[in-house]
């Protein structure tokens, strides 16, 4: 994952910024009772993007990686619509209480910018998708760099011709969603409205996309690592703010760790779960690797 990286991640400030004011309001409002609906996962589950976590002589990747950990953010389908037969044996071959958080197709995102024409998309991607049957977890649209506000109204259109039985996670990276505080009042409000959660991206040279800003139930953060010894504290200031909060009435985490280049993010996320484990009193299991996730000995 190339967005968002820099060469020099030793100079960031990776501080997790203040709450936005309205993230206590939306989680009062939305509180849920006290059991705590956790997910944490990788981007894909391809051999050779996750070193270092594969037994020798394993079989079946998904699988494996399906008995380690509890959810996968599914990259593979922004790039196509599979065929039904696929999401079928994606869901056959995971246990139960496994999820998957797919991301909406590129054709709806990137290439038609959801212009009039994406509905009969939105809606055969929606068919398929549905036969993960209850391992399907939110589903993920993000939305091209140069996609601005100057296209609001299509974001309105969307937001109330999405299906509300889909949950639906929505990431806006054009700096002008963010910089201009009307912009980003109205988008806000919009999201709440629909109840679609806003992505949360904690990245290096895009610190204007941790805006702190929860809009349902629902903290959907996709963490990118930089290969760097910084990458554990930035996760234990997540387990920090995830914990407050769980507080306030959180009652879904849904967190997926990435790095720039893919080499140790199981590593990464069993840090992460262990972590998350004795501070949230939850049971996730924690990955097995082949190296012990140690951030004095990783870099």
């Amino acid at each position: 994952m190339k967005f968002g990286k820099v060469d020099h991640p030793e100079l960031i400030d990776f501080t997790i910024p203040p709450d936005h004011p309205e993230t206590s309001v939306v989680l009062a409002k939305n509180k849920t009772g006290p059991e705590n609906k956790v997910y944490v996962g990788c981007a894909k589950w391809n051999r050779q993007d996750l070193k270092n976590f594969y037994p020798r002589g394993t079989k079946d990747e998904l699988v494996y990686y399906a008995s380690q950990f509890n959810s996968i953010e599914l990259n593979a389908t922004f790039y196509r619509i599979f065929p039904s037969e696929q999401y079928q044996k994606w869901y056959d071959k995971t246990p139960d209480g496994f999820k998957f958080f797919p991301k909406m197709t590129n054709e709806v995102s990137h290439l038609r910018r959801l212009n009039d024409q994406v509905y009969q998309t939105v809606d055969r991607y929606l068919e398929v998708t549905s036969l993960l049957k209850e391992k399907l977890g939110t589903i993920f649209l993000q939305m091209h760099n140069n996609f601005n506000p100057k296209n609001w109204d299509r974001v309105v259109r969307f937001a109330e011709y999405w299906p509300k039985e889909f949950p639906l996670a929505m990431e806006f990276r054009h700096t002008d969603w963010f910089n201009d505080e009307k912009v980003a009042q109205e988008l806000y409000h919009l999201l709440e409205t629909h109840g679609i959660a806003n992505a949360l991206v904690d990245t290096a040279g895009r610190r204007d996309l941790m805006h702190m800003r929860l809009t349902n139930n629902e903290a959907f953060v996709r963490y990118v690592g930089a290969n760097h010894k910084s990458d554990y504290p930035r996760l234990d200031d997540w387990v920090g703010r995830l914990t407050a909060w769980q507080g306030k009435g959180l009652g879904n985490i849904h967190f997926f760790v990435h790095q720039n280049m893919e080499l140790e993010s199981p590593l990464l996320s069993a840090y992460f779960i262990e972590k998350l484990n004795k501070r949230l009193g939850t049971n996730l299991k924690i990955p097995r690797t082949l190296q012990t996730p140690d951030p004095q000995k990783l870099f």
